[in-house]
């Protein structure tokens, strides 16, 4: 099993690239998108998309930043904090790609027709947007960033969302994080996780000192569990057919 490089046709014109992996296998499965932080598709992008392909997920992380600046950007690369500004305009535009990225998963025999999407940093606020109004079954966020201002979508939306911070994250001060905390009390789908001593970035081996594999493996825990409920219950649909 290994992942490809696919081209997917953007709603209205042009094309981006999409990194793809999905396992073998006699059903259906789910999928996970990934929405990358600022350095776009890189080897920790990659790596986490074949790690819920050897789960037995099609994963996916389309370029979101084609428009400007495309391709995986090194950590160093000045580049990459341009590529994202201004940043709530980018977002919104990447909304279009997440939902032809899920337009082309819907293409492939072993898609169940249920999607997670996954965001990191800059890709945060997709853990709301995508369940909320783009065709995705649940969002999860690690280190998001900008999630205060899309707080407010949350409400009336029923499909599960996990949010996922340290302590530690220099993006998302205390304010921030005290908006979040008190929303699963009022909102069963709706998780938020907290760790100590975390710091931004916990997620990837290039974040070099903020990287955290306790918090990582907890966070791709998560989200396997969210995409099994998935798969069940596709399954328990076809059994009830």
């Amino acid at each position: 099993m290994s992942g490809k490089t696919v081209k997917i046709r953007a709603n209205g014109s042009g094309e981006f690239d999409c990194y793809v992996i999905a396992p073998k296998s006699d059903t259906p499965v789910p999928a996970i998108v990934l929405a990358s932080a600022i350095h776009g598709v890189d080897p920790d992008i990659k790596e986490i998309a074949d790690e819920f392909a050897a789960k037995g997920f099609i994963a996916a992380a389309p370029d979101l930043f084609w428009r400007s600046i495309p391709g995986p950007l090194d950590r160093d690369d000045e580049r990459a904090a341009k590529r994202s500004q201004p940043r709530l305009e980018k977002i919104k535009a990447g909304e279009q790609d997440l939902k032809d990225t899920l337009a082309y998963l819907r293409t492939m025999p072993q898609f169940n027709g249920k999607a997670v999407v996954m965001g990191f940093c800059y890709g945060g606020p997709y853990s709301i947007l995508g369940p909320k109004r783009l065709g995705f079954a649940a969002g999860i966020s690690c280190h998001g960033t900008q999630l205060q201002d899309y707080v407010q979508e949350l409400d009336g939306l029923l499909e599960p969302v996990c949010i996922i911070w340290g302590d530690r994250d220099h993006v998302a001060p205390a304010p921030v994080l005290d908006l979040f905390r008190p929303l699963p009390e009022r909102m069963e789908n709706v998780e938020v996780h907290i760790f100590p001593g975390i710091q931004h970035g916990f997620m990837m081996h290039n974040a070099r000192e903020a990287f955290d594999q306790k918090t990582r493996n907890f966070s791709t825990s998560r989200a396997n569990a969210i995409l099994e409920g998935l798969r069940k219950a596709q399954v328990g649909m076809r059994q009830a057919s």
